[in-house]
C-alpha cells in the first residue's frame, strides 16, 4: 500500500472555560492510500473536522504520529488541499483572482498561475467566468471556485469538509458526479481524496472506503469497504444493501448485527442531540403507520419522512433514549411506550415525555432537583452553562442546555424565562 497520509494513536484536546482539557480525539489510527477515495462519517461535534484540520497541517496533534509520504507533518503541506463546507472567497477577487490566490502565496510568477488557474476553472465547467465576482454567482458555481481554488495547487490529497452540504440536493449530486468522472478519467491531478460528510448515500456512491466515527472523543469505530465500480446507481441492490449496512453501523453500539443495542448509559454532559420535540413526534407518528407499522429500515424512513441522514439520526436517537423507540441493526423499533405515546392525548404524551425525560436524561434530572433546592424554584442558566463547559466548547454546552429546555418545557419538568435567562419550576397547577 502507498500511504500518502498516516496517523498513529492521534489524539487532540481544547481547553474548557474552567482551564480543563477536553479530550476530542483519541487514539485514532488511519491511513489514507494512493488512488483511493475514503468517506468519514460520524455525528456532529465528534472531532471530524478537527481531525481533517490536523491532516491539513492547519492545527497540530497533542500526542501520536503524523505523517504525509512518510515524514513527520509539522504545519501546512505542499501536496494536501482542503476544500471546505462555506465557499470561504473573497467577494472582492474575481474567480480568476480567487483561484490564484494559493499560486501567489506560494510565490509562482503572473503567467504561470494565469495558465494553472485557467485550466483548473475550466477543469471545474467555469470557463467563461474568469472575470465575476462571487455574488454573481449561483451557490454550486461558487463551490467550484473553491474546489478549482484547490485543485491549481495540484494536491496529492484533497480533504473535502462537507463540501457539497451547502448547497440543494441537485446541485450537490451534480457536482460530485463531475468530480467522480474527473477522478476516475484521471484528469484530476489528485492521487487520494477524504470527503467528510453527513450523507450516507453520498458516501456509499463515492468511497472505496467508508469509516464510522465515535464520539466523546472522536476515533475510528468501524470500517467498511466498497468493492463496487464507479459509476454507481444509488437505487441498484448492491448499493441499498450496503446504505443499510451504513446505518447499521453508525447506529449500533456494539458491532454485531441483529441485536437490540442497549441506550449507553447516560451521564450529566451528554451531547444531547438537535431533535425538536415535535420533529420527534411527527417521526413516531410515521413509524406507527402503513408501511411501517412500527419497524422501519432507516433508509427507507428517510425516503419515506423525506428527512436528510443529518436530521433522522438525530431523530431516531432521541426516540432511543427516550424510551419512545429502539435502534436495531440499522432499524428503528417503537416500544410499546412509543405506541402508548401515539396513541395518547396531547397532556398524555406531555405526561409520558416528562417522565422519560427525567429517567432517562442526567441533565433535565440534576437542573430539576437543583431547582427543587431553591425557595424560590428558580436559578440562573450560568451555572449549568459552566458546568457542562467542562466537558465540552461553550457553542456546543448552549445547545446542549437548549435542547434540554425545550424537551424540559415540553414534558413541564422545567420553565425557561427567555428575557432574564431564568430556569424555574412550573407555576402551580403546571407541574
Amino acid at each position: 500500500m502507498d500511504a500518502l497520509i498516516e496517523l498513529k494513536d492521534v489524539a487532540k484536546g481544547f481547553k474548557s472555560a474552567d482551564g480543563s482539557l477536553r479530550s476530542v480525539l483519541e487514539d485514532v489510527d488511519f491511513t489514507l492510500a494512493k488512488g483511493e477515495i475514503v468517506a468519514l462519517l460520524g455525528q456532529s461535534g465528534s472531532g471530524k473536522s478537527t481531525l481533517l484540520r490536523i491532516m491539513a497541517g492547519l492545527i497540530p496533534a497533542d500526542a501520536g504520529d503524523v505523517r504525509y509520504r512518510g515524514q513527520p507533518l509539522f504545519g501546512p503541506a505542499q501536496g494536501i488541499a482542503m476544500v471546505f463546507q462555506s465557499f470561504a472567497l473573497f467577494p472582492w477577487l474575481t474567480v480568476q483572482q480567487n483561484v490564484e490566490l494559493g499560486l501567489e502565496a506560494a510565490g509562482i510568477g503572473a503567467a504561470e498561475r494565469t495558465r494553472r488557474a485557467e485550466a483548473a476553472i475550466e477543469l471545474i465547467g467555469l470557463a467563461g467566468f474568469e472575470g465575476a465576482l462571487p455574488r454573481e454567482l449561483s451557490g454550486g458555481m461558487r463551490q467550484r471556485v473553491g474546489l478549482a481554488r484547490a485543485l491549481v495547487m495540484q494536491p496529492a490529497v484533497l480533504l473535502m469538509d462537507e463540501a457539497f452540504s451547502a448547497l440543494d440536493v441537485l446541485t450537490g449530486e451534480r457536482l460530485r458526479n463531475e468530480i467522480l468522472e474527473l477522478w476516475d478519467g484521471g484528469q484530476m491531478p489528485t492521487q487520494a481524496m477524504l470527503v467528510v460528510s453527513h450523507n450516507i448515500e453520498e458516501a456509499v456512491l463515492m468511497a472505496d472506503r467508508v469509516l464510522i466515527f465515535a464520539s466523546n472523543p472522536g476515533r475510528v469505530r468501524a470500517e467498511l469497504p466498497i468493492t463496487l465500480q464507479r459509476p454507481r446507481r444509488a437505487d441498484s441492490a448492491e448499493v441499498r444493501l450496503l446504505i443499510d449496512e451504513v446505518y447499521r453501523l453508525m447506529t449500533s453500539a456494539a458491532p454485531e448485527a441483529g441485536a437490540v443495542e442497549e441506550a449507553p448509559r447516560p451521564h450529566l454532559s451528554d451531547r444531547l442531540p438537535e431533535a425538536e420535540v415535535g420533529r420527534m413526534e411527527s417521526l413516531l407518528e410515521l413509524l406507527a403507520e402503513e408501511p411501517f407499522k412500527g419497524r422501519a429500515d432507516l433508509p427507507q424512513l428517510a425516503e419515506e419522512s423525506e428527512l436528510t441522514d443529518e436530521d433522522l439520526l438525530p431523530l431516531a436517537d432521541a426516540l432511543h433514549r427516550l424510551g419512545l423507540a429502539q435502534l436495531s441493526g440499522g432499524d428503528l423499533l417503537m416500544t410499546p411506550l412509543g405506541h402508548r405515546y401515539v396513541e395518547g392525548s396531547h397532556e398524555f404524551r406531555r405526561e409520558i415525555f416528562g417522565q422519560q425525560l427525567l429517567e432517562h436524561v442526567p441533565l433535565a434530572t440534576f437542573i430539576r432537583h437543583s431547582l427543587e433546592q431553591e425557595d424560590d424554584g428558580e436559578l440562573k442558566e450560568e451555572p449549568f452553562l459552566k458546568l457542562l463547559q467542562e466537558s465540552m466548547e461553550a457553542a456546543e454546552a448552549e445547545r446542549v442546555l437548549r435542547v434540554a429546555i425545550e424537551w424540559a418545557r415540553y414534558g413541564e419538568v422545567f420553565e425557561y424565562d427567555y428575557h432574564t435567562g431564568l430556569i424555574h419550576l412550573p407555576e402551580s397547577g403546571e407541574d
